[in-house]
């Protein structure tokens, strides 16, 4: 691992990953692990930031990391952990949110985003204090780089910011993480709103495929996916439902999305559709029987997240007691 550039991410566990998560997030990850020192988490102190129940909580957390290693994370190559699992996560948090402005954070768009669907009564500190809770997150690592969407670019730049004033004020901490952008990817679309990014929290089950989908519901959601009235398949964003449906299909066959839409010259979006749920339906199928096999073996997963949490922690800790030293703590 030495002299390779590191890398964090991770993922809520709010429930089945979707296509979306697996071909925007995961599928990368997976090509990442040979090129960099990975570490890929369950953030699962995000995920309590709106209300959850704990068994469902705890279900979730299980099976996201059973979709991690199904989807072909090496667990000899990369750190796989659960966020609560690692307390320096919460400590770094707490001292910088101390270095962190009210005014910073009211303007993160998620916030506000979010703020708008609760009860004004009812957001919690912590869905105002995410974005620091992120921040730590990817500080504590030293990371060089963090894979993003646009919907995270914002806190990623305010990551930057917070690790900029705090070496500003006590010299050289923290690395100044750089966002990953993947020269490929494309966002998964909603399939019955495709300007709206598929989400699992989406009121139409139609709307999303899940990566634990039977390939018969698979292939009824593409046959449902919402097109347009042109008829003719191009890739431009005139047509949002169909550039969606070869973005898919690109995105799993490695054929350019130009080239993949050439070839659908004169054959009508019924093949497209079906051509892409096939497409999907075989990616996913080896993942979904790895992923079965692995709920059945949570001795196997714990083992995992135990020797993952113990990764993680030696690295976090080496950063976390600099930081506890420079602001005036005591050591323990």
């Amino acid at each position: 691992m030495e002299g390779k550039n590191k890398i964090f991410s991770g993922m809520q566990p709010s429930g089945s990953l979707t296509l979306g998560n697996y071909l925007g997030a995961l599928k990368n990850w997976v090509a990442l692990q040979n090129e960099y020192e990975c570490y890929y988490c369950i953030v699962d102190m995000h995920a309590i930031t709106v209300p959850k129940e704990p068994k469902e909580l705890r279900k979730n957390t299980y099976e996201v990391l059973a979709a991690y290693i199904a989807a072909g994370l090496d667990t000899e190559q990369v750190t796989l952990f659960i966020q609560s699992h690692v307390p320096a996560h919460a400590e770094l948090s707490w001292i910088l949110n101390c270095f962190s402005y009210y005014g910073e954070l009211s303007r993160m768009t998620q916030f506000k985003d979010k703020s708008k669907k609760q009860d004004s009564n009812a957001i919690t500190a912590g869905l105002f204090t995410y974005p620091v809770l992120m921040a730590a997150d990817i500080l504590l690592y030293q990371t060089d780089l963090v894979p993003v969407g646009e919907d995270q670019r914002q806190h990623l730049e305010i990551t930057r910011d917070i690790a900029q004033r705090f070496n500003n004020r006590f010299g050289e901490t923290f690395t100044i993480p750089e966002p990953y952008i993947s020269t490929d990817v494309a966002k998964i679309m909603s399939l019955q709103d495709p300007e709206s990014k598929m989400s699992k929290s989406d009121s139409n089950e139609n709307s999303y495929v899940l990566i634990t989908d039977k390939p018969d519901v698979i292939r009824k959601k593409f046959k449902r996916s919402v097109t347009d009235s042109m008829g003719v398949v191009n890739y431009t964003d005139e047509q949002p439902g169909v550039k969606n449906l070869i973005n898919i299909y690109s995105k799993i066959t490695n054929i350019k999305p130009e080239e993949a839409a050439a070839n659908y010259g004169g054959k009508g979006y019924a093949q497209l559709k079906e051509d892409v749920a096939e497409v999907v339906v075989e990616e996913l199928k080896p993942i979904q029987e790895r992923f079965d096999y692995l709920l059945k073996n949570k001795d196997y997963l714990e083992e995992i997240f135990s020797i993952g949490a113990q990764k993680a922690e030696a690295a976090a800790c080496k950063t976390l007691r600099k930081v506890q030293k420079k602001v005036g703590f005591i050591p323990r």
